[in-house]
C-alpha cells in the first residue's frame, strides 16, 4: 500500500492528535498535584498527601505512554520535519511534566513531617509562591493547545516572578526559623518547599520554550529573565 494513500494520512493525523491530547491531560494532572500539593502542607492533611504521592504513578504512565507514541510515529510513519518537531517537542514536554508531578509529590512528603503551626506571614508567601507556578503552568499547557506562541513567551518572560516569590518564601522562613528553635524541622522543610516551587517554575519555563519552538520554529534567544538571589 502506497505510504501517502488517504488512509495511512488520517490514521497519522489520529496518532499526533491523540499524542498532543496526552500532553494535554498529563499537565491537567501535574496543575492537580501542584494545587493540592500545597493545600496539603498548609492544611496538614495526611490523607490527601498518599493521595498525591500514589496518584504520581498516573503521571509516569502518561510519560511512559507519551515517550512509545513518539517512538511509534518516528520509526513506522517517518515524519516530515515539521512532524518530527512535534513528536520530539512533545517528549521533551513530557519530560518536564514528569518532573513537575516528581516535586509535588516531594511537596505532599514533606508536608507529612511539618507539625503546622505556620506563621500567617508564611503560609501567605507559600500560597502567593504555588498561585503563581500554577497560573504559569496552566498557561503553558494552554499555550500548548493552542499553539501560541505569544502565550509561551508570555510564561518565558514571566519567569523572574517566581524567583522573586521565591525568595520572599525563603526570607520569611529563615524569619521564622529564628523566632524559635522548634521551627527548625519545620523551617528545614519548607526551604526545600521553596526550592521545589522554583525548579517547578523552571520546568514550566522549560515547555515554554518547546511551545515557542514548536511553533516558530526558532529558539528563544537570549537569557532568561532572572531575579538576583537574597543577598546579592
Amino acid at each position: 500500500m502506497n505510504s501517502n494513500s488517504p488512509h495511512t494520512v488520517k490514521s497519522y493525523e489520529e496518532e499526533l492528535k491523540n499524542l498532543n491530547n496526552n500532553i494535554v491531560k498529563m499537565g491537567v494532572l501535574c496543575e492537580e498535584a501542584l494545587r493540592k500539593s500545597i493545600i496539603t502542607l498548609v492544611t496538614n492533611n495526611s490523607e490527601q498527601a498518599h493521595e498525591i504521592i500514589n496518584n504520581d504513578q498516573e503521571i509516569d504512565k502518561y510519560e511512559n505512554l507519551i515517550e512509545q507514541q513518539v517512538v511509534n510515529l518516528i520509526a513506522l510513519r517517518q515524519p516530515l520535519a515539521i512532524d518530527l518537531r512535534e513528536t520530539v517537542t512533545a517528549l521533551k514536554i513530557s519530560s518536564d511534566l514528569e518532573r513537575i508531578g516528581d516535586l509535588a509529590k516531594n511537596i505532599a512528603k514533606r508536608s507529612l513531617l511539618i507539625s503546622g503551626n505556620l506563621s500567617k506571614n508564611l503560609v501567605g508567601i507559600l500560597n502567593a509562591l504555588s498561585e503563581n507556578v500554577q497560573k504559569q503552568l496552566k498557561s503553558v499547557i494552554d499555550s500548548y493547545l493552542e499553539r501560541s506562541s505569544s502565550i509561551a513567551l508570555n510564561v518565558w518572560e514571566s519567569d523572574e516572578k517566581i524567583d522573586d516569590l521565591t525568595n520572599q518564601c525563603m526570607q520569611e522562613t529563615i524569619n521564622f526559623l529564628k523566632e524559635d528553635q522548634n521551627n527548625l524541622k519545620n523551617g528545614t522543610h519548607l526551604l526545600f518547599v521553596a526550592k521545589n516551587l522554583e525548579r517547578m517554575g523552571d520546568h514550566t519555563t522549560n515547555v515554554a520554550e518547546q511551545v515557542y519552538f514548536l511553533v516558530k520554529g526558532e529558539y528563544l534567544e537570549g537569557d532568561r529573565p532572572k531575579h538576583s538571589e537574597i543577598g546579592k
